[in-house]
């Protein structure tokens, strides 16, 4: 089941670069990213909330809470970049190149997580970075 969530995720990724686009038009892109924080900080409590979902704050570990704050600080900087990069160049550009991090995020849960590099994985990860020079050169 886990692969449907993960097209969903796909496709409101897309959807996200477009609507992005389209709203970052003669907007600061600080002010946009600021904006779209707000409504997903709405969105992400509202469902905590409605499925009773608070409990579990107190159950936090330290080392947990770290490195939560830590993703949010990189979720963060990364919007930020990605709707200056929306700003001043095409959506069909930059999305891809947004896209690397999934070849990044192969290499680095090898070093730092130790998570096995099979070959198909491997030839996955040359084949996004290949078709990522291929749609930005």
């Amino acid at each position: 089941m886990w692969w449907l969530y993960a097209l969903l995720s796909a496709l409101f990724a897309s959807l996200t670069a477009i609507f992005a686009k389209i709203g970052v038009s003669g907007v600061n892109s600080d002010l946009a990213t600021a904006i779209r924080t707000i409504i997903i900080l709405i969105m992400a409590w509202g469902i905590v909330f409605f499925r009773g979902e608070g409990k579990g704050l107190q159950h936090l570990s330290k080392f947990s809470l770290t490195f939560l704050i830590l993703s949010g600080m990189a979720t963060g900087l990364s919007w930020i970049f990605y709707f200056k990069a929306l700003q001043m160049g095409k959506v069909s550009q930059v999305a891809p190149v947004d896209k690397l991090s999934v070849a990044l995020t192969i290499i680095l849960s090898v070093v730092f997580l130790h998570e096995a590099l099979t070959i198909k994985t491997a030839i996955g990860a040359i084949l996004i970075i290949s078709g990522t020079l291929v749609l930005i050169l």
